[in-house]
């Protein structure tokens, strides 16, 4: 442990991009590394933060690559899940450093909680605990695609990939990408203009989209990988595109104290739609660890 008082860590650099960091909480408080999915930003966490601060802990909510301004690089091969792994563990590491020692506590939604688990298994060494919302272990997931109704599910996923398509639907307010994000995934008209102004109107669209264009230089040695710190799935059987199969599965992949929390009713966006929930999670997780 170093005698330095803490600091705040508002960005991070990494292979010459700089990630813009949140860092908000008690100083002296367990740090917990909170990673966004698509297509939201680090505000997703709005509702959650406050509630872990008043449990005593750090929040450092990552702006990812794609989003920040000064994190926007060009190529498909950029945003691989496991570059953004790198950035998290990157600002795992500022975080340490700027708080005196010990490891971190991971949080992560939707690609955030794909990022954390890849994450987890690249650097165990940093990381105390998991919460992962919604989205269960890459590997029970990629593998429930031909054992399950998962693969139909993700079919956007495909469509996401379709050159300039999804970006032109998204240009058009009130049009078919907004409709799919509320009437077919759930948000809410708040959440849904929230995406207007953060994503679309910040030029954030392209990177976001990057995690699902990248997919053909995912590192397929870290699907199989076993998580060993003490991990948490969080999971709501209101989610539109997350089945039951791989969600069920992904105890096996973790080999250290492992709990699956199954919200009713509530939608893929477990963050903004039901923010107590996901802090009591990620506060008996991070206490436990």
């Amino acid at each position: 442990m170093s005698d330095t008082a803490p600091q705040r860590v508002t960005e991070v650099g990494r292979d010459g991009l700089t990630l813009d960091v949140l860092d908000e909480g008690p100083l002296d408080g367990p740090v917990v590394v909170l990673l966004h999915g698509f297509p939201e930003r680090a505000t997703s966490w709005r509702r959650v933060a406050p509630l872990l601060h008043r449990a005593g802990l750090r929040t450092l909510a990552v702006d990812q690559r794609g989003h920040s301004p000064r994190a926007r690089p060009r190529g498909r091969r950029a945003y691989a899940v496991q570059e953004f792994a790198h950035d998290a563990l990157a600002v795992a590491t500022a975080a340490t450093r700027a708080s005196g020692g010990g490891k971190v506590h991971l949080v992560g939604h939707d690609w955030g909680a794909a990022t954390a688990w890849f994450a987890a298994t690249l650097a165990p060494e940093k990381v105390a605990s998991l919460t992962a919302l919604s989205v269960p272990h890459p590997e029970a997931f990629m593998r429930s695609w031909f054992t399950s109704r998962q693969g139909l599910k993700s079919w956007y996923m495909a469509a996401f990939n379709i050159p300039r398509l999804p970006e032109r639907l998204a240009r058009r307010e009130g049009g078919q990408f907004d409709r799919l994000l509320g009437g077919g995934f759930g948000m809410t008209p708040e959440e849904v203009a929230t995406f207007r102004r953060e994503v679309v109107e910040d030029g954030a669209l392209p990177g976001g989209l990057g995690w699902y264009r990248s997919l053909p230089f995912m590192d397929r040695s870290l699907l199989g990988r076993k998580v060993t710190a003490p991990t948490t799935l969080v999971w709501s059987d209101g989610d539109a595109a997350i089945t039951r199969a791989p969600v069920d599965a992904t105890e096996r992949y973790v080999h250290a104290p492992y709990e699956l929390v199954v919200l009713q009713g509530v939608t893929h966006w477990i963050p903004t739609q039901a923010p107590e929930a996901a802090a009591e999670a990620i506060i008996e997780r991070v206490l436990t660890a």
